[in-house]
């Protein structure tokens, strides 16, 4: 990690975890009931954030890729490049899956399994005019520098759209605890975690005001009406979800500023749970800045 980097700190910081929650199975249970109905869902997704009507002629980086849906969406949408890659072995053969189902023959969408915490390797994917990662980099056990690295292949007036748990500090706290127990523990835990939380949510309703502002896990409903998702996935992955670090929207818009970035949009949870999404425009101020700061001690060095 950086030195700047280091100065964004999150709450539950799980650098070097010991457990890893298994995305990749849940993903596998998703894939079984995937409909158009939530694909079309991940693609209205995409259009809406990015503000546009499609992908026509873009490239697209898919970091965490999970199932693949977005990937998929993207290219459905016209994307002229769709790159996918994720650290999970199991849901990297989800995406591969979903490509053999619908876009068999497709070259221009490539699958790979990759770390985003490895900066090599993301620099040697090159540039890309839309990156995508969505409630992915807290669970990579080093969410500031995931967070650095996911800048490197935007290219210039390029797009970064990523989406990162809101922090609520001591709720935040206990939901980690949760996580990890989950993470840890065996089937029997694990089933009376599901069955307890399931029954926690459902008693607070699915319609609840809290809700409507995207807590998660969101009702059947509104998990596929909202990205293609569906309820039970969402409740998995929600309990789950560990390694787990949270960030305040303050935080994350000022560490991309810092980068040259540019907030386009914010939608946010408020003090709610769930996750905030963000869309940030690489403005090239950032490049600017680094040269001319090289250029200051170049000059001072002669």
């Amino acid at each position: 990690m950086t030195s700047k980097s280091a100065s964004f700190t999150g709450t539950g910081s799980d650098t070097g975890p010991e457990v890893r929650f298994a995305f990749g199975k849940n993903w596998q249970r998703f894939l079984r009931n995937l409909s158009d109905k939530a694909i079309l869902e991940a693609e209205k997704s995409l259009r809406t954030m990015l503000d546009v009507d499609d992908l026509k002629g873009k490239t697209f980086l898919d970091i965490g890729s999970g199932s693949g849906l977005f990937s998929l969406a993207a290219m459905r949408l016209g994307a002229a490049r769709v790159h996918s890659f994720d650290y999970d072995g199991e849901s990297v053969a989800c995406a591969q899956e979903l490509k053999r189902r619908y876009l068999p023959d497709h070259d221009d969408w490539t699958i790979d399994q990759g770390d985003v915490l490895d900066s090599a390797y993301v620099t040697g994917l090159g540039s890309f005019d839309i990156v995508y990662s969505w409630g992915v980099l807290h669970h990579t056990g080093n969410m500031w520098q995931a967070l650095d690295n996911v800048a490197i292949p935007v290219r210039r007036n390029g797009k970064l759209f990523v989406a990162l748990y809101n922090d609520q500090g001591r709720r935040s706290r206990i939901w980690r605890s949760i996580k990890k127990s989950y993470s840890q523990g065996g089937p029997l835990l694990r089933g009376v975690l599901i069955v307890s939380f399931a029954c926690y949510f459902g008693v607070r309703g699915f319609v609840s005001g809290v809700f409507r502002k995207r807590s998660a896990p969101q009702s059947q409903e509104q998990s596929e009406r909202g990205r293609g998702m569906t309820y039970f996935t969402d409740l998995i992955d929600w309990i789950g979800g560990y390694p787990f670090e949270v960030a305040a929207p303050d935080s994350v818009s000022s560490f991309f500023r810092s980068k040259g970035f540019e907030l386009l949009r914010l939608n946010s949870v408020g003090q709610g749970s769930g996750n905030n999404e963000y869309v940030f425009c690489n403005s090239g101020f950032g490049l600017l800045r680094k040269s001319f700061r090289t250029g200051i001690r170049r000059t001072h060095s002669r």
